[in-house]
């Protein structure tokens, strides 16, 4: 039994560990699922408190897997080990067998998980907890009370401020689709071999009050336009196919509504693209940007201003840095895809990600776009364009510019 309770251990401490620095490395991701849970359940009112959620539980997943590797105070984390593994399993269950949601998060983007793997794996993390549970007086502490506490300490210490850099500086390894390196178009086709969906038309009539439900191939023998009332048709899956490009529901329109996102994404020419979601940071990355849009005219590189809040909620508050770049409007849910950091700033060229920086790393884009080769210039077309009154500046001035 000692043998193998310290076989689980190891397991189990290393598993929540992994687990944990993997969701550190992109806290946000995780909040975003937990909002995702949250919809489903219509418990809106909690989507303000995911992030905290998501900071707390990663980093007592973290200190759980130390704890349990090192031995100390064993009868309590016992007990959490046990209440957290049950919480997930019922996450990892409800996924599986409501279909409702894809995958769990486990491990991130970067291992992205199947409802039923994640399932299966908490199973198995269930299964090594119990006997821990249960014989946990029988397990020594590896380490005295003292270098353990420090252990847990500095363990604690770590985890928070990995979560505090990647919040502000982007995730420390990229594994969204919209990396450095990725081409945007191509990772919103389906993957090469990949299978379709198989669907079947599906009809609904309404018969004596009722509704009724039959395919093409299957309509009674009593359908007559007198007894049966149409009520709708819709594609209905049958077999689930595995043809989900990368990037879905990204698409860039203009203040006239007119998707523009083929077009941008395949010029042969250098572009910015800001990323913009409402309740943006602060700070001096505005003058920085100044640095960057200067350097970006100088090359005769055009820079678009990629934002979810309405443009008519931009006027009389935006930032004199807004005004001075085309707005198009995108997503919500894409941008917090593209974009951890709020904002963040794109280089891209013939769709492909050259440069990603968040607003705390601009001084980075800076040196990057001076680095860039003039471009010839492009004789100007009409563009759709709005005019907006930035925020005064300290001596109550204002100025208009195309936006």
């Amino acid at each position: 039994m000692k043998t193998f309770l310290n076989i689980s251990r190891f397991i189990v401490g290393v598993l929540f560990i992994f687990s944990g620095l993997v969701k550190a490395n992109d806290p946000l991701g995780l909040s975003y699922k937990m909002q995702e849970f949250f919809e489903i359940w219509n418990m809106h009112w909690l989507n303000d408190y995911t992030l905290a959620f998501s900071i707390l539980m990663i980093t007592f997943e973290i200190i759980a897997g130390v704890a349990v590797l090192v031995g100390y105070k064993m009868r309590l984390f016992s007990w959490l080990l046990l209440l957290l593994i049950i919480f997930f399993t019922f996450l990892t269950g409800y996924a599986l067998f409501s279909g409702k949601v894809r995958e769990c998060g486990c491990f991130g983007d970067c291992i992205p998980l199947t409802a039923d793997q994640s399932f299966m794996k908490d199973l198995f993390l269930l299964v090594l907890i119990i006997p821990i549970f249960i014989y946990s007086n029988r397990i020594k502490p590896a380490l005295s009370v003292r270098n353990s506490i420090l252990i847990l300490f500095f363990s604690t210490i770590l985890t928070i401020a990995l979560q505090w850099f990647v919040l502000m500086h982007l995730p420390v390894v990229d594994c969204l689709p919209y990396k450095v390196g990725n081409n945007i178009p191509e990772k919103m086709k389906a993957p090469p071999g990949s299978i379709p969906d198989s669907t079947v038309i599906n009809f609904v009539y309404k018969k004596d009050g009722k509704e009724v439900e039959f395919t093409a191939e299957s309509f009674p023998d009593d359908f007559d336009d007198s007894i049966y009332t149409f009520v709708k048709r819709y594609d209905k899956v049958v077999r689930k196919g595995n043809a989900s490009p990368k990037i879905k529901d990204f698409a860039l329109k203009t203040f006239w509504g007119n998707d523009t996102t083929a077009a941008l994404l395949g010029e042969d020419r250098y572009q910015l693209y800001l990323f913009l979601k409402d309740d943006y940071n602060t700070g001096n990355w505005p003058s920085v940007l100044n640095l960057i849009l200067a350097s970006a005219q100088d090359k005769h590189i055009e820079p678009f201003l990629v934002t979810s809040i309405p443009f008519d909620n931009l006027r009389g508050k935006a930032l004199k840095q807004f005004t001075l770049m085309t707005p198009l409007a995108c997503d919500a849910v894409a941008i917090k895809t593209a974009a951890r950091a709020n904002p963040t700033l794109f280089l891209v060229k013939n769709g492909n990600i050259l440069g990603k920086w968040a607003y705390a790393d601009l001084d980075q884009a800076v040196k990057a776009v001076q680095a860039l080769p003039v471009q010839t210039m492009v004789p100007a077309t009409p563009a759709e364009t709005m005019t907006i009154e930035p925020a005064a500046d300290s001596s109550g001035n204002s100025s208009s510019a195309p936006f």
